[in-house]
């Protein structure tokens, strides 16, 4: 099978639902990942790659590897032109700490292609409270935050518990031991006693910042149905 013959691509995607189509790139080849950017150029079409691994983008012919706008830590990458920044800052990204960071700024680089600035906040962890109440303000002027965390993942449920906008968590695989990969963290956020928190998979800091998009409602027009939200 040839490498265009393994993927399609979902090209209605934002007219259908408003966000840019996302190229998971974990498990797929350099050639692959070489053939979906051939496809998505000819088409004029913008990507946001997810998951590319430093091994994976090096792999990659020169002409993609040099016009991919690629960060390392979050392992994301945009092919094409994001969309422009719109309006006053509304999301704030928190970890609550380094370890967190590649998570967070992968939600940071999906909500910066579709168009959206974010704060970020970093370094927050309960561990040292002082450091997040100092925040305390800032946070509560935004709508949305976003809060990686791993080992107890006790910094959404005290966010929760201090801001009046959504928080999204994002559990991480971060921690010793029991941590098990993450699912002890996730298990707290799903059992956090804040009303309201809004919790997505490990590690997912893209399926994050979809969750805020939608939750701000700034969708562009869909064609699907005619309708502005």
């Amino acid at each position: 099978m040839k490498p265009d013959e393994d993927f399609l691509l979902d090209e209605e995607r934002t007219q259908r639902i408003g966000l840019s189509e996302a190229v998971y790139c974990a498990g797929k080849t350099p050639e692959q990942i070489a053939a979906i950017l051939d496809h998505a150029a000819a088409r004029e079409a913008s990507l946001l790659l997810t998951r590319l691994s430093e091994a994976s983008f090096a792999a990659l012919p020169g002409r993609h590897s040099r016009a991919l706008d690629y960060d390392a830590l979050s392992r994301t990458a945009y092919a094409g032109n994001p969309r422009p920044p719109t309006g006053p800052t509304r999301i704030a990204v928190v970890s609550a700490g380094t370890s967190d960071l590649p998570v967070a700024r992968e939600a940071v680089r999906t909500l910066r292609f579709e168009g959206h600035a974010a704060e970020e906040i970093v370094d927050v962890g309960v561990a040292g409270l002082w450091r997040l109440l100092r925040r305390r303000d800032e946070l509560r002027r935004m709508q949305v935050v976003i809060v990686a965390a791993g080992m107890d993942a006790a910094l959404p449920s005290v966010i929760g518990g201090l801001v009046g906008g959504l928080v999204i968590a994002v559990p991480t695989s971060v921690g010793y031991g029991v941590a098990s990969g993450g699912r002890t963290a996730l298990d707290a956020v799903l059992a956090s006693c804040a009303p309201g928190i809004a919790v997505v998979n490990i590690d997912n800091g893209y399926g994050a910042a979809c969750v805020a998009i939608r939750a701000l409602g700034t969708r562009r027009q869909s064609a699907w149905t005619g309708e502005t939200s």
